[in-house]
């Protein structure tokens, strides 16, 4: 009977619209969970065959959940480089567990980025979920692959062995007074092979020649300890232009082989007549250009090197001087730069837009991690939700491409951000309101109808 239908359709409103307020809850509950994508519950009209022509049966209505995946919330500022969100389309890839990850384990996807550092250093959702990405090697090459989540790993941004930069170059930027200094020894009686050298001075002052000018840098050897490089001059009397220099250990026992105490090398130095200094022409050490100095390792049997005491590797730094200048002014150092750092412990990690993970030492030294990956897929809103506001792949939302940030359509990285849900209050209050009224027009069906069954039941009477 069509009254019988009636009730049908009644009870079909009821669990369609009950279906709708359970949506609308899911949305208001989560409108501050990071990166939520709202749900909206459509309706959709039921139509079966009429069993008698002239006669109408209510086919009732049907519920089809709709997940809004594609719209991206606002990205706002946060306090953590940890905190990261996607600019674009795409998802990380995750997994509910850090390490070891085999093929077994199952790959998640989410665009919730509120990762922070757990106990054992790996970056981990609110979710619960570990970021993975595409793991630097030892030389900081990175090497993706999309097609292959496998080849991803959990990021660990803590457990990073401190690494030693030995020093390779020194930037120097200085200027020798082109004027001469008062009081200044008589270059004429220099000799750097006799017991006349600058070197000597920086040990005894009664045997050495005292030089003009002297400064000294820091170089970082081969276990991390800081060495004490002097460099000093003296100008050639005969010659304006040119001044002879060496190199020597401060203090001279830590090394050992050299003709004079603590000495390295020496040469001569040549400036153009407008001040600047000429590489071509310099003798500088006699080793190449540009002008470097080499210090054996203390195992060397012979040769300059580092003591036996101190158990390192030798040294081979390049002397940049382009910026050493003879002007007629005060002798000055402006800066020395050399390269290299000491052992550094991890204080702060950084991630760029490509999604390169990168951590900064104390001692300045920086160390590439990996690159996030983005994975992208034909029908987002295909996807499935899963507990901790992440997805999994279906067969509507089609097959994952995993690919670098900004890269072929993949959105990008962005450090110190999250996305907000893409919840519209509003616009689920009034929702609510009508999903509450079609609820109590549903359950009216029902009543009258019912009444309408009374009605026929007593004409028997």
């Amino acid at each position: 009977m069509s009254i019988t239908s009636a009730l049908y359709a009644g009870a079909s409103g009821l669990i369609a619209n009950s279906a709708s307020m359970a949506a609308i809850s899911d949305n208001i509950a989560n409108t501050n969970t990071t990166a939520y994508k709202r749900n909206q519950v459509n309706f959709a009209s039921l139509v079966t065959a009429q069993l008698v022509e002239g006669r109408y049966g209510a086919s009732g209505v049907g519920a089809v959940t709709r997940q809004f995946v594609t719209s991206q919330g606002l990205i706002q500022a946060a306090a953590s480089p940890t905190d990261i969100a996607i600019g674009g389309a795409g998802f990380f890839v995750v997994t509910d567990r850090a390490a070891p990850i085999t093929n077994q384990d199952p790959r998640f996807y989410t665009r919730s980025g509120s990762f922070n550092v757990d106990a054992d250093g790996f970056l981990v959702n609110d979710g619960g979920y570990y970021l993975q990405g595409w793991l630097a090697d030892p030389n900081g090459n990175i090497t993706p692959d999309p097609s292959d989540l496998n080849q991803m790993q959990s990021i660990n941004v803590k457990n990073v062995s401190a690494q030693v930069v030995q020093t390779t170059e020194v930037i120097v930027n200085a200027n020798l007074d082109k004027r001469g200094v008062s009081g200044s020894v008589n270059s004429a009686t220099y000799n750097a092979a006799t017991t006349a050298s600058m070197s000597d001075y920086a040990v005894n002052p009664a045997t050495g020649t005292r030089p003009d000018f002297s400064f000294q840098m820091n170089v970082i050897d081969s276990s991390g300890g800081t060495r004490r490089i002097a460099m000093s001059f003296l100008q050639d009397d005969a010659n304006p232009n040119s001044w002879y220099a060496e190199i020597h250990s401060v203090p001279a026992s830590e090394i050992a082989g050299g003709v004079r105490p603590g000495q390295i090398a020496s040469g001569l130095i040549n400036f153009n007549p407008d001040g600047t200094f000429n590489q071509a022409t310099s003798t500088l050490f006699g080793l190449g250009n540009p002008p470097n100095f080499t210090i054996g390792a203390s195992s060397a049997p012979a040769g300059i090197r580092y003591a036996a005491a101190l158990g390192i590797n030798g040294s081979d730094v390049d002397l940049n001087l382009t910026n050493l200048t003879q002007f007629a002014s005060l002798t000055t150092v402006n800066s020395l730069n050399p390269n290299g750092s000491t052992v550094g412990a991890v204080v702060k990690t950084e991630v760029a837009e490509d999604g390169k993970v990168s951590v900064i030492f104390d001692n300045g030294q920086i160390r590439l991690l990996g690159q996030i990956g983005i994975a992208t897929f034909p029908n987002p809103d295909g996807l499935d939700a899963v507990t901790g506001n992440a997805y999994v792949e279906t067969s509507r939302s089609g097959e994952y491409s995993v690919k670098q940030p900004k890269l072929g359509g993949a959105g990008s990285v962005e450090s110190y951000a999250l996305e907000a849900s893409n919840v519209d209050l509003a616009t689920e209050f009034t929702n609510l309101i009508v999903t509450q009224r079609a609820y109590s027009a549903s359950s009216k069906v029902i009543t009258t109808s019912d009444q309408m069954l009374d009605e026929l039941i007593n004409i028997k009477r």
